[in-house]
């Protein structure tokens, strides 16, 4: 059995793993992915991106290291964006990536001096219905909805959908404890169907926003560009900021999002592909 080629990519420090689909010898079960992602038995990553190069549009699809499949992410795609650059894949042109629920156009958009890529991502338009986010109180627009936490006290939430679930709460100011005591409650709350990301934010001015990620299948992360365009979307939705070009601060760095017509965001920041390497053949045969 062959060693497994993979690739090792970050964005503001949220990092993935990419697989070329061609290359795996076995199906990409959870029992592998967990290991895979695991920090101490396998490579370590908040993720990983499974792509289909071969496909037009190129196909991908995204899995939390718990093994469970995500639908969409902002930091994964910028991730992915620089991994088929690197492979002279795509260069400078629009191209498409085929993700389960939609289809997302992304553009390498220059090369920044130490090295990263500046990458944009068409993310889509935000949905602020309960139903598109797997919400069950509130089928309908559920913003501002009060929900029992349990032992955890109560959030405020504001359920947003770009494709995947997401859960913002805004906050006077954003408290550690208050975080980590209320977020891992609402990313796993029954109110919502099939979980749900989480971001606590507040504003920081008339365009600037900040945000800490607690991410569906992962726990904390250092940032998520799907949960910061959720937060934007919030936003401007619940009229707590007017400027279309809002940038998002996050403890591993910031992203810009910009509203289009109709309020379709579009995602711009860096990304790159860290190192290169390859499981070993013991560890692949392990996983067989």
């Amino acid at each position: 059995m062959p060693e497994l080629p993979f690739a090792k990519g970050q964005a503001l420090g949220n990092d993935y793993l990419v697989l070329d689909a061609a290359d795996l010898p076995w199906p990409l079960e959870p029992h592998r992915i967990r290991l895979l992602c695991d920090r101490h038995l396998g490579i370590g990553s908040d993720g990983i991106l499974l792509g289909f190069l071969t496909e037009r549009p190129i196909r991908l699809r995204i899995y939390n290291p718990d093994g469970s499949e995500a639908e969409k992410s902002g930091n994964g795609l910028r991730i992915f964006a620089a991994y088929l650059h690197g492979r002279g894949i795509v260069r400078d042109e629009p191209f498409a990536v085929a993700l389960p629920k939609d289809t997302v156009e992304m553009r390498v958009e220059s090369t920044l001096p130490d090295g990263q890529l500046m990458i944009v991502v068409d993310i889509g338009t935000p949905s602020f219905r309960g139903a598109d986010v797997g919400f069950r109180p509130e089928p309908g627009e559920a913003l501002g909805f009060e929900l029992d936490l349990g032992e955890a006290g109560t959030a405020r939430v504001n359920p947003v959908s770009l494709g995947n679930p997401h859960c913002v709460v805004f906050v006077e100011e954003l408290d550690r404890a208050d975080f980590l005591r209320r977020a891992p409650a609402l990313a796993t709350h029954p109110a919502f169907a099939a979980g749900t990301n989480v971001q606590f934010a507040r504003v920081a001015g008339p365009d600037r926003l900040e945000a800490w990620i607690w991410e569906r299948g992962a726990g904390e992360t250092l940032a998520s560009g799907s949960s910061a365009s959720a937060v934007a979307a919030a936003a401007r939705r619940l009229g707590l900021v007017a400027a279309r070009e809002l940038v998002v601060d996050m403890p591993g760095g910031q992203v810009q999002i910009q509203a289009g017509e109709g309020e379709a965001l579009r995602l711009r920041g860096p990304a790159e592909i860290v190192y290169r390497g390859r499981v070993a053949e013991a560890v692949v045969r392990r996983l067989s």
